[in-house]
């Protein structure tokens, strides 16, 4: 159920372009939005799309991924086990500054007299460019060019080239080049989904001196203690004359030139950005100053080829190509490809150079949800990498593994057993205020190790999960043991009370469908990688057992409680209950709810909410596509069937799960609708608050869409099989996959597929339910057997079922 239809911005301002996000007009009504749009990042360094000149301005944000503030979480009635510690991205001291001043007026592009006017940000290059032609008030012709990026290759570095040439006439022209720091910060403004303001000045200045050209300032944070330097230096090329200085005080570099017609002047402008969580900041300022020396002595065309490079190498693994049907209205296919690269693009920007952080629900485009990692790192944004840059996703579950010391307190704070990984975090430190929706959704312990067995099946890599994976495993296993158990009153199943599944519009319930599953998923998979390392490693067992005191008893009990899982089911309704009760409930009144009380958060009390059947985000339809084996085709269109109509449109993540699972059991006209909002929850505007960052979960699950939904890519306990289905409105879909060491291309037509194993040997793949032995070098078509559906939305087909359990799912659990 969707309340908002996507704002598409007007065509003629943001035309449809494959490569490019591209805006042909200043456009005042999008500005804030666009500052997110037209964001840049490497995963470790952000800044939002606002204009070089600073102004005008909505939300401006310069972000370092996991570099945060503490505050103190003030409650009107404590309780034991509460998070003590809030977190908090810090909005960083902001470099990108170029002021322009022709007879010494200001360019001010609300009141600017436009000629022309183009921004775009280029996908292949990694660069935002913005051309305007400026006509003054005096009849001066003034071009202004401008590139800017964030360095892929050199993750510290930032860099601008700022060109002006006045056309038709001799001027005086200044450009000045500044960095500030905004000691005031965005208030959350009654949404909790905001970042907190401060009241204080969070960075006090510790360092500030200048070199030349170069500007560098020190910073510690008041209290976190963490220390920043950022640093930044310039270049000027010119045939005109000129004059420079440097004012110390307010942190500007001016350059004052006698601009002639015709004659180009280009400011290159570098800047460099330093943290740590233990250097003193003088240490960082002398890193930055090595990151600018080594930037000047290069030159920003050595960056442009860099960017290049290495975004050449991400599109070759990562490119989802899409051609339309040529019935379809003009302009459809490449706004479907648009919008597909635009959402690959910005995970990419998120997570490239996320080294010792994590990605956070906004990447690095704001500071909504503080910066926070959550669960949906592992469960919609890691596939995407785990399949087309394996490196990145390791690093990803290596920081998880990083804080597995912390979440062995927690879960000793929450009288648990093993390890409880934060639900909302930075530093490893639980950070979630409102325990109903934060704390109580353990089933991140099981998403995180989903991940963990998703990375390993995909890249066979055992030594990682018999060196940190196996400590993860055993420690979110002693943390389900010791969280349920065996209820005499249910027949000896093991149960689990009172936990928050992914819908957080029905909290603190009793056997969550999706937490029990996964539950048992990870108490079955910890118990079979300890058994794996007993049997093959023994001396690695013994080292592990007597580091952590495991007993192989342990191991038994993980079994025998996984066996006895509890799952809640309908006999009647012959569907899963999403939890104990659900049924109980009364149905939410979707009839007489108007529009404008979405999301119902903002609207009513969330007991209001936690008494009614009504759904924020997929949870059963979410565990139906991840753990599809475990329920049979009848039983995902009677859940489905059921579940779909009580799902708002609240949460960015449904919509794509809706999508996939849609399309699985041949409701393809709803698995097209759920797409199109999908692809566009950001460029779209879908949830009406892009403005406040990108959704970088919901873009990794456009990804999942395109190959798990209409790819019918599974990957199910180390088989990779595939069984596509394309929406009539494409007429061929192709994506690379990196599986084991080998890079797979799939091709999807109408009729047929044809797979080809670019890199690697040999790779067994099933294809609608045949095994199929690919070669390097050599593609392999096969027919593509339409699938045919019936009346009611169910499908026929004369295919196999994909596993061998999926006869018994249907079974009363």
């Amino acid at each position: 159920m969707l309340q908002r239809e996507p704002i598409n911005p007007p065509r003629y301002i943001y035309p449809p372009e494959p490569w490019q996000w591209v805006e042909k007009q200043f456009y005042l009504p999008f500005m804030a939005q666009m500052e997110t749009l037209f964001s840049t990042a490497n995963g470790y360094l952000g800044i939002r799309g606002v204009f070089e000149e600073g102004e005008p301005v909505s939300h401006n944000g310069t972000f370092i991924n996991g570099f945060y503030e503490t505050w103190p979480i003030v409650y009107a009635e404590e309780a034991y086990g509460f998070a003590k510690t809030g977190q908090t991205i810090v909005n960083v001291t902001d470099s990108k500054i170029v002021k322009l001043y022709v007879d010494d007026e200001p360019f001010y592009l609300p009141t600017a007299h436009l000629l022309h006017y183009e921004r775009a940000i280029d996908m292949q290059g990694g660069i935002l460019r913005r051309e305007v032609l400026w006509q003054t008030p005096s009849g001066k012709q003034v071009s202004i060019r401008s590139r800017r990026l964030v360095s892929f290759a050199h993750r510290h570095l930032a860099a601008i080239s700022y060109e002006v040439t006045i056309l038709n006439a001799a001027a005086p022209v200044v450009i000045s080049s500044e960095m500030h720091y905004d000691s005031s910060a965005r208030a959350s403004e009654g949404d909790p989904r905001l970042a907190k303001g401060f009241k204080e000045r969070v960075l006090l200045p510790q360092q500030h001196y200048i070199k030349d050209r170069r500007i560098v300032l020190g910073h510690i944070t008041r209290n976190s203690q963490m220390t920043i330097a950022c640093g930044m230096d310039h270049g000027l090329e010119t045939d005109c004359s000129y004059t420079s200085r440097c004012s110390e005080d307010d942190g500007k570099v001016v350059f004052s030139v006698e601009a002639q017609p015709g004659i180009p002047i280009r400011l290159v402008k570098y800047m460099a950005y330093h943290t740590s969580r233990r250097s003193p900041s003088t240490e960082l300022c002398e890193r930055t100053e090595r990151s600018l020396e080594r930037a000047m002595s290069h030159g920003f065309d050595d960056l442009l080829i860099s960017q290049r490079q290495y975004l050449d190498e991400f599109w070759e693994r990562s490119d989802i190509q899409v051609e339309g049907d040529p019935t379809q209205p003009t302009g459809i296919s490449d706004a479907i490809q648009q919008a597909l690269r635009f959402n690959l693009f910005q995970i990419f920007q998120a997570s490239a150079r996320a080294e010792g952080a994590g990605v956070a629900a906004k990447g690095l485009t704001s500071q909504a949800y503080e910066g926070h990692y959550f669960w949906d790192m592992e469960i919609y944004v890691l596939p995407f990498l785990i399949y087309t840059a394996p490196r990145i996703a390791k690093n990803l579950l290596m920081f998880r593994y990083s804080m597995l010391n912390k979440a062995r307190q927690r879960a000793q704070e929450m009288s648990q057993d093993g390890a409880l990984f934060p639900w909302r975090t930075i530093n490893g430190d639980e950070a979630s205020a409102y325990y109903a929706a934060g704390t109580a959704q353990y089933h991140i312990d099981a998403d995180i190790m989903y991940a963990l067995k998703k990375y390993v099946n995909a890249t066979g890599d055992e030594e990682f999960l018999l060196k940190e994976g196996v400590e993860m495993l055993v420690e979110t296993a002693r943390m389900w043991y010791s969280l349920g158990f065996f209820s005499q009153r249910m027949g000896g199943q093991f149960c689990i009370y009172g936990v928050t599944g992914p819908d957080e519009y029905n909290t603190v319930v009793n056997n969550n469908a999706y937490t029990n599953l996964m539950a048992r998923e990870n108490l079955w998979d910890a118990a079979k990688t300890v058994e794996l390392l007993h049997d093959r490693h023994p001396d690695r067992f013994i080292t592990l057992a007597d580091k952590i005191n495991l007993n192989l008893s342990e191991v038994e009990n993980w079994k025998t409680a996984a066996d006895a899982m509890y799952l809640p089911f309908d006999q009647p309704l012959g569907i899963h209950l999403q939890h104990d009760g659900f049924l109980d409930e009364k149905v939410w009144d979707f009839e007489n709810t108007p529009a404008d009380h979405y999301p119902l958060l903002l609207h009513f009390h969330p007991l209001v909410i936690y008494r009614h059947q009504v759904i924020k985000q997929t949870d059963i339809v979410l565990a139906m596509f991840l753990l599809g084996h475990e329920f049979s085709p009848e039983q995902k269109q009677r859940n489905f069937d059921y579940y779909d109509p009580l799902t708002t449109g609240d949460s960015s993540l449904s919509v794509c799960i809706q999508s996939i699972v849609a399309a699985e059991i041949g409701y393809m006209e709803k698995a097209i609708e759920y797409a199109k909002y999908a692809l566009l929850m950001d460029l779209g505007d879908v949830a009406g608050n892009v403005k406040d960052g990108c959704h970088i979960a919901a873009m990794g699950g456009t990804w999942m869409m395109a190959v798990y939904g209409f790819g019918g890519f599974r990957d199910s306990n180390g088989r990779f099989s595939f069984r596509p289905k394309l929406p009539k409105i494409i007429k061929r879909l192709r994506f690379p996959l990196t599986v084991r060491g080998h890079q797979l291309d799939v091709d999807i037509q109408a009729e047929s597929v044809t797979y080809l194993l670019r890199q690697g040997t040999e790779l067994l793949i099933q294809h609608q339910g045949k095994d199929i032995c690919l070669t390097k070098g050599i593609p392999t078509t096969v027919e593509l057997k339409p699938v045919i559906e019936l009346e009611g939305g169910a499908i026929k087909t004369d295919m196999p079922p994909e596993t061998s359990n999926e006869a018994e799912a249907d079974k009363d659990p």
